[in-house]
């Protein structure tokens, strides 16, 4: 039996897994605190003696890591219109598995600039213009760029005739840069698999060693990807065993949601939609977290109808708020985390999926429809600390209740789906595996499907 180790280098916990590079059965897996203070390696050291206590094979068996240690991957973009290439680059952001700190519209200024540095991107994607199109905001910014010495890595994905001149300006600055083909090449056209691969390749070259997380340079040769990016190549796994597929990751500060789900002709370019929807699509809802975010938690649960407004939950949130290491030691502080990841499941989700509503207009009464619709999703996965330590039953209660008055209110939300959790954390390791050893990675996937939360 050959293994293969996944290492997921967390932003608070650090996650192996040992699997079988045959089959894709799990082997081992250890965890360990993220050594953030001293030097990654140290986390990841502790989980291989972990694992080798269970197989020493793991001594010798091929690394494969992703990490989100040290903030994870911060982006900055810089676009034309706010809904149209400033948009398009938020999604591609996303769904590389970056943090979005900044959006500047309308190009790049000497003022505008000042706040991106602010911002401390360590990507910036730039874009502008369709194919073909209106080049002078996409080459004013690269001008701009170039005359205030950016030093930061850069993937231009614009105008792909103004690409080779881009190029010349940046390479002429010393702006470490890479030129990927446009994402928005038409109105209504999303085209984001060359810029994500840009992001990826930055990230690797840049953005890992820059952080300065391990003086040990094993450590940069192990990690493939930002760990969302690579989480979200897991779901698209996963839906080529099980068809449309959800997840939901309940985190500390920020609620993620991943879908793959086979688009309907008629949503693949909503009209109101100057970007079109995408099958494969990340949102991060920075102020959904059961810890750091807690306190909005409960401002959304209110403005939402899900939760009442009560002084008993709000301070509940403010506690933890004030102490994210803080663990439930009574059955009414659990039922506190159990009504805020509720919330943050529910809300993340409806802002990940579209609406649908009445609306009057000229023509008279109308159906408006927007964004991703995942009424028809196979299989709903949650993930998260909430929902992996505590009983089935906590995880079907939390995930059943994502369609509360979805209908009522005309949320595309999943209505019957396939309820399952990540119980073993696996789908980062799916999601590395997917590129060395495809039939290991779906072994490894159909793990996550036998875990069916109680009660769905």
């Amino acid at each position: 039996m050959g293994l293969v180790v996944a290492v997921d280098f967390g932003s608070t916990f650090t996650k192996a897994i040992a699997v079988d590079s045959g089959s894709g059965d799990l082997v081992a897996r250890a965890e360990h605190r993220t050594t953030i203070d001293t030097d990654v390696m140290d986390g990841w050291h502790a989980c291989r003696a972990l694992l080798a206590e269970v197989d020493r094979g793991v001594d010798n068996a091929e690394v494969l890591a992703c990490s989100s240690a040290g903030g994870g991957l911060r982006i900055g973009v810089v676009g034309n219109e706010e809904l149209v290439t400033a948009e398009a680059g938020r999604r591609v952001a996303l769904s590389s598995g970056g943090r979005v700190v900044a959006v500047v519209n309308g190009g790049l200024t000497a003022t505008s600039q000042k706040g991106l540095r602010k911002d401390r991107p360590d990507v910036v994607l730039l874009l502008g213009g369709t194919d073909g199109g209106n080049s002078a905001v996409l080459l004013k910014a690269t001008e701009t760029l170039a005359k205030y010495k950016w030093r930061r890595p850069v993937v231009v994905a614009g105008n792909v005739e103004a690409r080779a001149e881009v190029g010349e300006i940046l390479t002429a600055a010393d702006v470490p840069h890479v030129l990927a083909d446009n994402v928005v090449p038409e109105i209504g056209v999303f085209a984001p698999d060359s810029a994500r691969a840009a992001i990826r390749e930055m990230f690797l070259a840049h953005v890992i060693g820059g952080k300065n997380l391990s003086r040990d340079p094993a450590f940069a040769r192990m990690v493939r990807a930002a760990t969302p990016d690579v989480v979200l190549r897991g779901v698209e796994v996963l839906a080529g065993l099980h068809g449309d597929v959800a997840v939901v990751d309940i985190g500390g500060a920020t609620t993620d949601v991943h879908s793959v789900i086979e688009l309907d002709p008629e949503d693949a370019n909503l009209g109101r939609e100057v970007v079109a929807t995408h099958p494969v699509t990340r949102t991060v809802e920075g102020d959904l977290g059961m810890r750091w975010s807690a306190v909005p938690v409960v401002a959304a649960g209110v403005e939402a109808g899900l939760v009442a407004d009560d002084d008993t939950i709000r301070t509940a949130a403010a506690r933890r708020h004030r102490d994210p290491s803080y663990l439930p030691d009574s059955a009414l502080e659990a039922s506190y985390d159990e009504t805020l990841a509720t919330v943050a499941a529910t809300v993340a989700l409806r802002r990940h999926a579209g609406r649908q509503r009445v609306v009057f207009g000229p023509g008279g009464r109308v159906i408006e429809r927007s964004g991703k619709d995942l009424r028809e999703v196979d299989l709903l996965v949650g993930s998260g600390g909430v929902l992996r330590h505590n009983g089935p039953e906590v995880a079907a209660r939390i995930l059943g209740s994502v369609g509360t008055n979805a209908r009522e209110e005309g949320w595309l939300v999943p209505e019957r789906a396939e309820v399952c959790v990540d119980t073993d954390y696996v789908l980062a390791g799916v999601g590395l595996l997917a590129g060395e050893d495809p039939k290991a990675a779906e072994g490894l996937a159909a793990r996550i499907h036998g875990t069916t939360a109680a009660g769905h």
